[in-house]
């Protein structure tokens, strides 16, 4: 069927005279890593589907530079589609950046119902701005990871904390829950750790595990922080090359691909701690309670500082609306 479904529309796509188009796209998901797989496998999707008409050319690992930078090659061309966090969401619209608020969820669950309450107004930003968003996925859940234990808020007050360049907002909120950011770019974050540059780091697992970083932080702080999620971003003008009857179907394949990938990368994560474990990594068990006052006074920071108001405001009226359905 999905061959059938490509050879009709590609006979379309001929006979309409439309000529190919290529979509370069961006990602620091390490290569062969199951986020950089599932992007292969949307790959082969769309260029089935479209009978050869959409080509999109994955290149992982960030040999397109950190997330910042991808988001800045889409504005001059070099890059046609990035797939990144929230976090690297800021450079185009602050929004997204809500979902890093510390402790704000509970569980996987609240984050996906709560994404779906905001979704709306999260792709209306991004369309204000010229992208096209075709996916939204769970990236996991962050926690600290770092060089020796630090098991109080007093104790990691002391800590070098690893701050993604270009993102002054969330420096802000680091210092006001009294931690120390140093800002260096994700491609030093290797080097960082291993000089001493940077101490700890607040990843999740599975990017632990597949980039080796864990080998350089060896404690994990036992507190899930924020979740991280992710989302497919296409230059506008470029998605408008797209027959408009097909883009429907590639935006339907990749929420597919993106449901699939979503269950496995939370599978993958629980397994990536158990595998860093059996490889030397120290899970070290803290009181939660102790660390949510001076996680919480960065929410002030957050709203208003970093994200607007209003939207922070609806993140956690989504957030309540679903506990109450739960």
């Amino acid at each position: 069927m999905r061959l059938l479904v490509g050879c009709v529309l590609g006979l379309w796509a001929v006979a309409a005279g439309a000529d190919p188009v290529t979509i370069k796209l961006g990602t620091l998901a390490p290569a062969g890593s199951a986020w950089h797989d599932a992007l292969r496998e949307l790959a082969q999707r769309w260029d089935e589907a479209s009978g050869g008409q959409v080509k999109l050319r994955v290149y992982p690992g960030g040999v397109q530079g950190d997330e910042g930078e991808m988001v800045r090659k889409l504005s001059v061309g070099q890059l046609q589609a990035v797939a990144v966090t929230n976090v690297g969401l800021h450079d185009v619209i602050p929004e997204p950046e809500a979902f890093s608020t510390p402790l704000l969820f509970r569980d996987d669950a609240e984050v996906r119902c709560a994404l779906g309450r905001v979704r709306d107004r999260l792709e209306s930003a991004l369309e204000s701005r010229g992208l096209v968003a075709v996916r939204w996925g769970d990236v996991g859940s962050a926690s600290f990871f770092c060089t020796r234990a630090f098991r109080t808020p007093e104790e990691m007050a002391q800590a070098k904390v690893f701050a993604w360049e270009g993102d002054p907002g969330m420096v802000k909120v680091w210092r006001s829950a009294g931690l120390h950011p140093v800002v260096l770019s994700s491609t030093d974050l290797l080097a960082a750790l291993t000089t001493g540059m940077v101490e700890c780091v607040s990843s999740v697992p599975l990017y632990m595990l597949t980039t080796r970083a864990f080998e350089k932080a060896r404690h994990l702080v036992d507190l899930p922080l924020a979740p991280v999620i992710g989302a497919i971003v296409v230059k506008k003008e470029a998605w408008e090359k797209i027959a408009p009857d097909l883009r429907p179907r590639l935006v339907q394949i990749a929420r597919e691909e993106g449901g699939k990938i979503d269950a496995e990368i939370r599978r993958l994560n629980a397994d990536a701690v158990q595998a860093m474990k059996g490889q030397g990594l120290s899970v070290d068990p803290v009181d939660p309670a102790a660390w949510r006052p001076a996680l919480e006074k960065s929410w002030s920071v957050l709203r208003g500082d970093v994200v607007p108001a209003g939207f922070f405001d609806a993140l956690v009226a989504a957030r309540d609306a679903c506990r109450s359905t739960a």
